[in-house]
């Protein structure tokens, strides 16, 4: 009989974390648990694998573990359950956690602009659709099916270079910040790097303009970093001028064009950790990594500050509490699977190519 959900909405986080503890203990190698760099402290710290959504999902297919339970949002979840072995099961804590993002490209915008794009340009000679790996796996699907590719943050340009390399124009989805700030380390002018507007007729361009284009970059962004100005670094830089600045590249442009480093979330915890003490840091990502790292360096005499002014975290990632974590743990230790992530066959053999792609490639 599966625990009802509402049995553990008011328990307080402190038996949330006994029974999660004692869950764990009767699951042992049979459940492995997944924590995302934006997921809160108090579901982050029962995880047995920490980092970004890829490198998760490939721990937990290395893993002997029969049930793999993923604490960050949907995408991420179907991405272990592509990648992992047939006889483990992707679960998610709480359904509602999504991305929106990930929300602003689903499957019949994308099919909708590559039609219209047909009617310009020769699209599936000419294009080479990329998605970033925040994303369905329907679109991940779409990729396999076109003979796409998938990109981390981390492996972007090398992913824009393998696909120059097929076709001489890539359209990039869902995140415009992504593809325009690897474009542009990669040398690409920006007057031939477009935004295709998915609410307007012809993506909001002119023909003249998806001839010219090297990368079509669908108008889509993460909330999060949408939050960060370049006017914070200056700012700050008035204050501190000696201080390092380093963003994520889902920040906009002129973020990044301010910023000493930029890159993954992998890559700038990597950075501040191996930087020289009694360093200064402004950081552009995620609240909770900022906070976790903010304190990991602290004896080291480095500062690590958030870039934002306002409070900044991943609301959707939020969702995901030890209450729901709870549930989850004691309905496997009970024999029940909740919020099981199964991405149908036909779409996970196609999502599955493009991720492959990627792989082979990065």
């Amino acid at each position: 009989m599966t625990l009802p959900i509402e049995d553990y909405a008011l328990l307080d986080d402190k038996e949330c974390d006994a029974r999660i503890v004692a869950a764990k203990a009767r699951l042992g190698s049979r459940c492995v648990i997944l924590g995302h760099h934006y997921q809160r402290d108090e579901v982050f710290k029962h995880a047995d694998f920490t980092g970004d959504s890829l490198k998760l999902s490939r721990d937990a297919a290395r893993s002997e573990a029969e049930y793999i339970v993923f604490c960050g949002v949907h995408f991420m979840a179907e991405v272990a359950d592509v990648l992992s072995r047939p006889d483990q099961i992707s679960i998610l804590p709480d359904l509602a956690a999504g991305c929106s993002m990930a929300d602003m490209a689903n499957l019949i915008k994308v099919r909708k602009c590559w039609k219209e794009l047909a009617e310009v340009i020769d699209v599936e000679n000419e294009v080479t659709p990329i998605t970033y790996i925040n994303s369905a796996a329907d679109l991940k699907a779409f990729c396999g099916e076109h003979e796409g590719i998938v990109c981390t943050s981390s492996n972007a340009q090398k992913i824009l270079e393998w696909s120059f390399a097929k076709r001489p124009k890539v359209l990039f989805f869902p995140d415009q910040h992504l593809g325009r700030n690897t474009g542009y380390r990669m040398g690409i002018p920006l007057e031939r790097m477009v935004t295709w507007d998915f609410n307007k007729p012809l993506g909001g361009l002119t023909e003249e303009q998806i001839r010219n284009a090297r990368m079509i970059l669908w108008n889509g962004y993460c909330s999060v970093h949408q939050a960060f100005k370049p006017e914070q670094i200056d700012r700050f830089l008035e204050r501190y001028p000696e201080t390092r600045v380093i963003s994520h590249p889902e920040a906009c442009f002129e973020v990044c064009r301010k910023s000493d480093y930029v890159g993954s979330t992998e890559y700038i915890l990597k950075t501040v950790r191996q930087a020289e003490s009694n360093t200064r840091w402004l950081v552009a990502t995620e609240l909770n990594l900022v906070n976790r790292l903010h304190e990991e360096c602290k004896s080291q005499g480095k500062n690590v500050h958030f870039m934002s002014p306002m409070l900044c975290m991943c609301s959707t990632m939020f969702r995901t509490d030890p209450q729901h974590l709870a549930w989850v743990m004691e309905n496997l230790a009970a024999g029940q699977v909740v919020n099981r992530i199964s991405v149908p066959p036909k779409e996970a053999d196609l999502a599955r190519r493009a991720l492959e792609n990627m792989l082979s490639v990065a």
